[in-house]
């Protein structure tokens, strides 16, 4: 008879050595890299700086791995045509702390918060403490976030942001 109660295999167990996974002594969920746990979820887009380019932005992302490692914070960072989209989870002090930084960073404008929540769930993101994302066609995620704002600022700042990018040649990557 096979168990019903199995959870997923831990990264770097042999199965066929190791007890049944709801045995005691199994690691309990929270030691889990896929493991439900309460996460704050942030997701914004914004219009890089001036002289903001891919060098720089290889920086952020290899700054932010670093930090976000002993952060317990995970995430992608989109960046195509001068503009930043990012996905961010993690511990909810840690997001909150991050959001705080976000916001007073002058290599970005028009910071349009797109999601904000916190709940239990599994991570999106598992092991990827800032993951860099080629953007083919940032223009469809910028206008499905227009049509679901609600905001009059970030509407407002989402109209700018594809303005930006319907105005300036793809060679301006990065300039407002």
């Amino acid at each position: 008879m096979l168990p019903i109660n199995l959870r997923p295999p831990v990264p770097g167990i042999n199965k066929a050595s190791s007890p049944m996974f709801d045995e005691p002594g199994f690691p309990s969920a929270p030691d889990w890299e896929f493991a439900e746990i309460t996460l704050q979820t942030f997701v914004y887009c914004s219009r890089a700086a001036e002289g903001i380019d891919d060098v720089e932005v290889a920086r952020i992302v290899e700054f932010s791995q670093r930090r976000n490692v002993a952060r317990g914070i995970t995430g992608v960072l989109v960046f195509g045509s001068g503009v930043f989209f990012q996905w961010i989870e993690g511990p909810p002090a840690e997001v909150e702390k991050l959001i705080a930084s976000l916001h007073g960073d002058t290599r970005h404008n028009d910071v349009v918060a797109l999601d904000l929540s916190v709940e239990k769930r599994e991570r999106l993101y598992p092991g990827w403490e800032m993951e860099l994302v080629e953007a083919d066609d940032i223009r469809t995620v910028l206008h499905d976030a227009l049509d679901c704002a609600e905001d009059e600022k970030n509407v407002a700042a989402l109209k700018r942001i594809l303005q930006h990018l319907d105005t300036e040649p793809l060679a301006s990557l990065g300039r407002n």
